[in-house]
């Protein structure tokens, strides 16, 4: 592997392996192999599926790395090209999906905070705040399991990837004001779900 290969950008690394350098594959793969997984394993929920669908995700990106021509980013290519395996992955299984609930929360700008159930379980005391928690788990996986799909998708690409409302809109094919929307109601529904247990919460401090 040349030296430099690794200071290449997305898009280089694709011409590269257009050209016949395997090893310029390699480093895409190293970038994306684990965000992608993630990505899939939190919409699938099964590590065996999954992995199928991982492989799936970069076969695709061999047999059409021709069709990329760089109008958008590679990250939003490659997060497309996974979005719809599981759209359809999900459409076969006849299952709706969950979300994990322990990933971070991210603020309006994109920084780290706390997850949905750190909120509530830093706030009471010993066997009080495990029976919250256990209460809390069940309510919010009720309301992220009733979200429309289009609020569970952008939910999961904003809050749990962290990617910016700008490529979320590209991924879905949605303006961004309207990926901003999504979020927002997600989030409300969310936070409703969560507020009887807050204020519960409070009452035994």
């Amino acid at each position: 592997m040349s030296p430099d290969t690794n200071e290449l950008s997305d898009a280089e690394l694709l011409v590269r392996f257009n050209d016949g350098d395997a090893a310029a594959f390699e480093v895409l793969l190293g970038r994306y192999k684990r965000p992608i997984y993630n990505f899939i394993l939190r919409s699938v929920r099964r590590r065996d599926h999954a992995d199928e669908l991982l492989q799936d995700v970069f076969l695709r990106v061999i047999q059409r790395s021709k069709d990329f021509k760089g109008q958008s980013k590679f990250s939003t290519w490659l997060y497309t090209i996974a979005r719809n395996l599981c759209i359809d992955h999900s459409r076969k299984q006849s299952f709706r999906r969950h979300r994990s609930l322990d990933a971070p929360m991210r603020g309006g700008h994109g920084e780290e905070g706390p997850s949905l159930l750190d909120r509530v379980q830093g706030k009471g005391q010993g066997a009080d705040r495990e029976a919250i928690a256990g209460r809390v788990t069940a309510k919010v996986a009720e309301a992220v399991e009733d979200l429309p799909e289009e609020q569970r998708e952008v939910f999961l690409m904003r809050q749990l990837q962290g990617l910016p409302f700008k490529e979320i809109a590209a991924i879905v094919g949605v303006p961004e004001n309207t990926v901003k929307s999504r979020m927002r109601y997600a989030l409300e529904r969310l936070q409703g779900a969560l507020s009887e247990y807050e204020d519960y919460a409070r009452n035994l401090k």
